[in-house]
């Protein structure tokens, strides 16, 4: 008696052959070396990445250093049409504009130096075009909005880590046979004699919803991310910020080579910008113009959307008293 033959998996529905699952992992690594593949004078490194699949929807983020120099906004939009055309043929997965985060600049290497030119001078390279248009300006740019991981983590923590106590505790009473913990005996006794009439507990309920739902407004409301600088965005898919600590440091480096000017501090904030600095030697007057233009010249050069308003303060230094013209 011979076996029934077995069906062939032809006949096996497709519904039920099984699902083909790409890992967030695997995917990133496409990123990644989507982003090293970009054609870019001097190359990209990828110094680290994210992916997120949900379905047939995959959200991916690179960061990357980019050669220097190069126009960034120009560089950063070819590595993000690149990585996300690179991303979506080799996984077949929908993915959205890729985030990009410029971390680094490298520096060309001494062998890419234009022969017969000075030395630290690249060769000459044909400008970035990546696919897309060109800068939007009727789009508004907004502030960066923070992710709210840290407050949304300590809040489940805290509800976990009650829940997680409340739960072993009655485990241990029903199943264990063991008395219950003395603080939950003294809260269901306070409870019990404190009602949701009584003015302590209703007070105490009243005050702690306010407070709760005044920070959640605050949260929902507001951007975060104080420290960042919103700037223009060259097309309606890219959003762009620069840290308030690199635009401070730009400023006191654009200053700081003036000469006849030490000691320059800059402090970047929202809405205003303050650099002060002493003069060493020579004309007030003119060290001040000078000073501002070359902040001015910084701030101009970062890009930003909203440029702050600039304020600028230069004093006389120890010795150049005979020096100083007159005051600002």
């Amino acid at each position: 008696m011979t076996a029934p033959p077995r069906p062939s998996a032809s006949r096996t529905p497709a519904t039920a052959r099984g699902t083909t699952t790409i890992a967030d992992r695997a995917v990133r690594r496409v990123a990644q070396r989507a982003a090293t593949e970009t054609p870019l004078p001097g190359g990209v490194r990828a110094d680290g990445g994210s992916a997120a699949v949900r379905g047939a929807n995959a959200r991916v983020g690179v960061t990357v250093a980019l050669p220097y120099p190069s126009g960034l906004d120009a560089a950063a939009l070819a590595v993000q049409h690149h990585v996300t055309a690179r991303t979506a043929a080799l996984t077949g997965l929908a993915v959205p504009p890729v985030s990009v985060r410029v971390r680094a600049l490298d520096r060309p290497a001494r062998g890419s130096e234009e022969p017969g030119g000075p030395p630290g001078v690249p060769s000459a390279s044909p400008p970035v075009s990546p696919a897309g248009p060109g800068p939007h300006p009727a789009r508004r740019a907004r502030r960066p909005w923070s992710p709210r991981r840290l407050p949304v983590a300590l809040g489940a923590l805290a509800v976990a880590s009650g829940c997680a106590v409340l739960l072993y505790d009655v485990v241990a009473v029903h199943a264990a046979g063991r008395a219950p913990a003395a603080w939950r005996v003294r809260l269901v006794a306070w409870l019990s004699a404190h009602g949701p009439d009584g003015g302590t507990v209703t007070g105490l309920a009243a005050a702690g919803t306010v407070l709760l739902g005044l920070w959640m407004v605050v949260l929902a409301l507001t951007p975060g991310r104080r420290a960042s600088l919103p700037m223009t965005p060259p097309d309606a898919h890219t959003h762009a910020d620069l840290p308030r600590g690199a635009v401070a440091v730009l400023l006191r480096d654009s200053v700081a080579a003036l000469p006849g000017v030490t000691r320059v501090r800059a402090r970047v904030g929202r809405r205003r910008v303050r650099v002060c600095a002493e003069l060493a030697f020579g004309d007030r007057r003119g060290a001040v113009e000078a000073v501002t233009r070359a902040a001015e010249d910084a701030l101009t050069g970062c890009g930003l959307a909203r440029p702050p308003r600039l304020r600028v303060r230069l004093r006389p230094g120890p010795g150049a008293a005979a020096d100083v013209g007159a005051p600002e």
